[in-house]
């Protein structure tokens, strides 16, 4: 009975292994997907909670550092804000440079009404905001720098007196950092909160509140771009229902008057956004025992199954915000149901596309094969290959490996890590059999190392090696990239240098060869010598047609280079 050829052999078990695949896979794919859905929904819920939690907590972290390098603890209060403004604006600086985003705005107030605060517009321009008199209207001061000279900006008409603002009533009687009520910027109508403490005298009285704010614009921003699924949703919830921050909807509206006002989840006009609430507003006591996320899954009022998780976010200034991530169990069945279909399709294809694809396995195979033969071939006959594209772990990966150690060795120098005579020669035919195509003159240099043999007869070989593997390196780092250096034979060297115009251009590279060669050469540890080289050029096919006659042309012009050095 006649053996299968290797092309058979190789198709058939892969055909009834697809058939096989394709069945189980169908009849796997949607029991164990619909099991990781679970799974993979909780995780990414879990996680995505998270994230937000570290956002947060980015966010009160800056607000603490703020005010703590504002007035640090246990820093006492001065007793006039007007005699005291240079070490308390330097202090503001620092503090507002720590988080600048979104910390760019640190103030104080005292009993007597006086205010200072600095508002940063960048690292190096910030707004100082000065009131000495209870009376006063603030003034604003532009400084540029730590140390900037305030530049009279403008005086709000409005009268500000710290002592009636919600910061420092909520600080002043409190002996902790305390977090304001969220409210809307009237400038940005942006949602900001602002973190106080109370500062003390000497006496242990309250002496002044210290204030930083914290714009929720970047929260805001953070929730809006998370990916989470295509139809997923984040937000964060004061526990009554008011919104700091929403993946799918404002956190602020404006009334029919003009008026900017928060928005509920309650009262949102977004479905899901309410139904969340109003589903986990019942467990919202147990998060303040608890800073694990807690997951629950629910039907909406759409039919769609709502994987939600959420947790509080506690601080010690007060702050508890909700974070919620919901993600709809279509987002990922979806995917399976389509898997499933796809899986049914692509078992019929690919029992009719089974026999192509082994063809082509077959033809990925062989083709290496065949490409390590053709380069096999051109070596042998003397031809000039680039270095072979195999890369393959396999028994034809190793082979293709081992000729490519086998040609290194065979065309590269082993003292000076050069292209040896072998392999100059090769490149030079190559060269000089294109030129009909391309067109191309080239020039090749000869290069002698002056008197060394009297490196070898008075230092050793050791030396005299030395020297070599130095006017190697020398010669490959004086030349371009793409030209070809090459150990000739003994003290002899050869440059191929392609794409020269000009005798100047020849001249300019002879030069600075020369001046290279020349430099200092340390022979053994006590002994310096500039040896240097005689260069003799060619160049082809001004000088001669052929390989032979074009080495004699530059080894003859190195002999006379040679003698003029030694007339020199």
């Amino acid at each position: 009975m006649k053996s299968p050829s290797l092309r058979t052999a190789l198709i058939l078990p892969y055909t009834a292994l697809v058939i096989i695949l394709a069945v189980s896979i169908g009849g796997l794919s949607y029991t164990v997907g619909s099991r990781a859905v679970s799974t993979l929904s909780e995780h990414l819920l879990n996680e995505t909670v998270n994230r937000i939690g570290q956002a947060i907590d980015r966010h009160v972290i800056g607000s603490v550092a703020t005010l703590e390098a504002a007035f640090p603890s246990g820093m006492l209060a001065p007793e006039d804000v007007e005699g005291d403004i240079n070490n308390i604006r330097s202090r503001f600086w620092i503090a507002t440079s720590l988080h600048i985003d979104p910390n760019n705005y640190v103030y104080y107030g005292n009993p007597k009404g006086q205010s200072i605060g600095l508002y940063r517009h960048s690292y190096d321009q910030g707004e100082l905001r000065l009131k000495y008199r209870a009376k006063d209207h603030r003034k604003r001061y532009l400084i540029d720098g730590i140390n900037g000279t305030p530049q009279f900006k403008s005086q709000e008409k409005a009268l500000f007196d710290p002592r009636q603002r919600p910061w420092f009533q909520a600080a002043q009687t409190t002996d902790r950092d305390i977090w304001t009520a969220v409210y809307i910027d009237f400038v940005t109508h942006d949602l900001v909160a602002t973190r106080a403490r109370r500062v003390l005298d000497e006496s242990g009285k309250m002496a002044g509140v210290v204030a930083t704010d914290m714009p929720l614009r970047a929260l805001n921003d953070f929730i809006g771009n998370l990916d989470t699924s295509e139809n997923g949703q984040a937000f964060i919830l004061e526990p009554n229902g008011m919104l700091i921050a929403s993946s799918h909807s404002p956190n602020v509206r404006q009334t029919a008057d003009g008026e900017n006002i928060r928005i509920n989840a309650a009262t949102s006009g977004y479905p899901l956004l309410t139904e969340i609430y109003q589903i986990i507003q019942p467990q919202l006591s147990q998060l303040l025992d608890s800073n694990k996320p807690k997951t629950i899954t629910f039907t909406d009022s759409q039919g769609d199954r709502i994987h939600v998780a959420f947790a509080m976010f506690k601080d010690s200034a007060g702050l508890k915000w909700i974070n919620i991530v919901a993600l709809p169990e279509r987002d990922f069945m979806g995917a399976i149901h389509s898997n499933v279909t796809r899986t049914v399709i692509l078992g019929i294809l690919a029992t009719i596309a089974v026999v192509f694809i082994g063809l082509r396995i077959f033809s990925w195979l062989t083709a290496d094969l065949k490409k390590l033969s053709l380069v096999v071939n051109q070596v042998g006959s003397g031809f000039q290959v680039s270095p072979l594209n195999i890369d393959r772990s396999d028994e034809i990966g190793t082979l293709a490996k081992c000729f490519q150690a086998m040609q290194y060795r065979l065309q590269t120098d082993h003292l000076t890590g050069l292209p040896n005579r072998h392999a100059f020669e090769q490149h030079l035919n190559t060269l000089i059999r294109q030129y009909p195509q391309s067109n191309q003159p080239f020039t090749i240099m000869f290069i002698d190392i002056n008197d060394f043999k009297g490196i070898n007869d008075n230092f050793g070989h050791d030396s005299g090696d030395k020297v070599l593997m130095e006017f190697a390196y020398r010669l490959r780092t004086n030349v371009r990239e793409h030209d070809l250096v090459a150990r000739y034979a003994g003290d002899e060297f050869v440059v191929i240098m392609e794409n020269i115009h000009s005798k100047q251009d020849q001249a300019v590279i002879k030069s600075g060869l020369e001046a290279a060669l020349s430099a200092p050469l340390d022979v053994n540890k006590s002994t310096t010598t500039n040896i240097g080289g005689a260069i003799g050029l060619a160049t082809f096919p001004e000088s001669a047609d052929n390989a032979k006659d074009l080495i004699i042309v530059a080894d003859s012009n190195m002999y006379q280079h040679k003698a003029e050095l030694k007339n020199q």
